[in-house]
């Protein structure tokens, strides 16, 4: 997909980094349906090309921010011309370059969450509340929680399973499902739903 082509998806004045950043890269995009398990890969391909994929259904600012994180990938793999890991220290400095470079994308109120996770990045969008909470449109007949809002010994479901939450750990959450007896750790902003 030409850069051009992805311009619905993307905010205003995004292209001019993205020219930039993908000038010297063969690069295939792929926008696909919405995916519940992540927003977007990357992959470097047999050819030696590479291919990103982003869910189309991502808001214009989060879109751009997920292709960033991409192509911080590839780019990090290509300048170490070593053997790094996926989210180490050589990928953490090149998205964090990235996110300043690009930061005059991003509208006033979101700047500021940007700058912040730009200091530290983690490989999992969902591991940002800051950027989770942001990017989270509420949906009014949705009775979903985020279970960091729910107290311990309350049961709730989740992928139409029953769990208890037993403790809470640091900042993840300890739960007991109900149906297998078996405990499972969840983050503070899984969407799940409460029993009375």
């Amino acid at each position: 997909m030409s850069i051009v082509l992805l311009q619905k998806y993307l905010p205003d004045n995004s292209l001019i980094f993205l020219k930039k950043w993908f000038a010297d890269y063969t690069i295939h995009i792929k926008v696909t349906r919405g995916r519940n398990s992540k927003l977007g890969d990357y992959r470097k391909m047999p050819d030696k090309t590479h291919q990103i994929t982003i869910n189309s259904t991502l808001q214009p600012y989060l879109f751009f921010f997920v292709l960033t994180h991409e192509l911080a990938h590839l780019i990090a793999f290509d300048q170490s011309k070593k053997r790094i890991s996926a989210h180490g220290a050589e990928w953490k400095q090149t998205f964090r370059q990235m996110l300043l470079e690009s930061i005059e994308i991003y509208p006033e109120d979101l700047k500021p969450i940007i700058r912040r996770f730009s200091k530290a990045p983690k490989s999992n969008f969902m591991s940002s509340p800051d950027l989770v909470r942001y990017f989270h449109i509420e949906n009014y007949d949705d009775e979903t929680s985020y279970i960091e809002d729910l107290n311990e010994n309350d049961r709730f479901t989740y992928r139409k399973e029953t769990y208890i939450i037993e403790e809470k750990r640091k900042k993840n959450y300890l739960c007991l499902n109900t149906n297998n007896g078996k405990k499972y750790i969840f983050k503070p902003l899984a969407r799940v739903e409460k029993l009375s």
